[in-house]
């Protein structure tokens, strides 16, 4: 891949894999109250706003600067005249994507890199805002040289591919909530650092997977530009050569914030190897 144009590179990728079907839709949707996007009739609660955005000034980047360490689902059960609803950003989910993740909190297997601990609170425009559970969230993402399993060789590197390290997913509980963890992902050319997501309903459990459902959310997760950075200076993301896209010039990032998907970290030490955790609130239609 060249450039940094999502929709073509990735386009590409598919066609030279062969591996993998058709992006179905490539859209954004918001609805915000008093913004440029769909009004809301009524109030609604808080969802999805928590984030900094680094287009505008915010930088997230440890516990006494992240200001979202409140739960997620505290903010879903805010009094309705909190005022704004986000729903988040619908986005293409890309080559890389296979069907039947495991269902797993750690999806790190073997991998190596710095560990994130994911939480994600979904809530449900459909319903004002409640958080939606019994929902199965997904994520994938490459490693630390940007290789995807399934697809190894992909962005120029040679490593074992069992089709199923750093993918997986969980079932959201009462509260929306649910935890997965990973590492923070490595880059590869013509995007920024991201983390694909899928949001699935009326799911059926097996031992390990699932079948069935529908998917009512695409989205991409994204990260604070100067922590990556010093991220990917460090090994083992300095063994990637490869040319990064920064935030700033990716393709599918808008600078919505959380509603784009930026996530909210918070440091679990003093250095980046030590780790971050990761929260967003998702907002989702079930309709």
């Amino acid at each position: 891949m060249t450039g940094n144009n999502e929709h073509h590179s990735e386009h590409d990728e598919q066609q030279e894999t062969g591996r993998h079907r058709l992006d179905k839709s490539v859209k954004r949707r918001r609805v915000l109250i008093g913004g440029s996007g769909v009004a809301v009739a009524g109030g609604l609660a808080v969802a999805g706003i928590a984030s900094a955005d680094p287009g505008k000034g915010g930088k997230p980047t440890n516990a006494a600067t992240t200001t979202a360490t409140t739960t997620a689902s505290t903010a879903a059960s805010t009094s309705a005249s909190s005022g704004v609803c986000v729903l988040n950003a619908e986005v293409t989910e890309g080559p890389y994507s296979l069907e039947g993740a495991l269902v797993r909190e750690d999806i790190r297997e073997d991998k190596e890199g710095f560990e994130v601990r994911y939480t994600f609170t979904v809530v449900d425009l459909a319903n004002d805002c409640a958080p939606l559970a019994d929902a199965l969230v997904e994520i994938w993402h490459c490693d630390h040289l940007g290789e995807y399993s399934g697809f190894v060789g992909g962005n120029g590197h040679d490593e074992e591919d069992n089709g199923t390290f750093l993918r997986g997913g969980q079932m959201t509980d009462a509260n929306g909530e649910c935890d997965i963890v990973s590492i923070w992902p490595g880059h590869y050319v013509s995007r920024a650092v991201h983390v694909h997501m899928r949001v699935h309903t009326d799911v059926t459990l097996t031992d390990d997977s699932y079948t069935g459902g529908e998917i009512i959310h695409t989205g991409q997760l994204f990260f604070d530009p100067d922590i990556n950075t010093e991220i990917q200076a460090t090994s083992p993301y300095s063994a990637n050569t490869t040319q990064e896209t920064l935030l700033e010039n990716d393709s599918i990032y808008d600078d919505g914030g959380a509603s784009s998907g930026l996530l909210t970290l918070t440091a679990l030490g003093s250095s980046v190897s030590d780790g971050y955790t990761a929260t967003l609130t998702v907002g989702v239609n079930s309709d």
